[in-house]
């Protein structure tokens, strides 16, 4: 059964659709940008592009926005801080950074697809501060320790 999440919808995010999933096996919803006019971000540079929505999702879960894989192919853009994290707590408009890392300006326009948002479950942890931890075959090796 799927988790009910409130959402506001701000009026310039009227007559957008609602983030949604592209296809039944979708793990990301699609978010709009909600804006009137054009929108340009610079090569090289990074603009904050309003979606027209806020969200209350329930205690011990988080919305992370992802980049879309076809603005990062086609037009090299992405999100500077992938994956953002909405928290459970934050009523604020969802914004999308979007970074150009493209030698061109690209344009966005009103209902434009810039971002996927995925729903997550996360647990909290309490630190439990000890001399050592338990041995692993990894051990410490890391950044490409194990040769994959």
């Amino acid at each position: 059964m799927p988790c009910k999440v409130k959402i506001k919808i701000f009026e310039h995010g009227e007559n957008l659709p609602l983030p949604e999933y592209a296809s039944s096996a979708s793990a990301g919803m699609d978010l709009y940008a909600a804006f009137d006019g054009l929108m340009t971000i610079k090569a090289h540079c990074t603009a904050a592009v309003p979606t027209g929505i806020a969200i209350a999702l329930p205690d011990g879960f988080e919305a992370q926005i992802r980049p879309r894989s076809g603005l990062a192919r086609n037009h090299s853009i992405g999100i500077i801080n992938s994956p953002g994290t909405v928290d459970s707590d934050f009523r604020g408009e969802v914004m999308v950074l979007l970074t150009n890392f493209s030698e061109q300006d690209y344009d966005i326009r009103r209902g434009d697809r810039i971002a996927q948002m995925v729903i997550s479950r996360y647990e909290k942890v309490e630190w439990d501060v000890v001399m050592e931890l338990p041995d692993t075959d990894r051990g410490a090796g890391g950044f490409g320790h194990s040769g994959r």
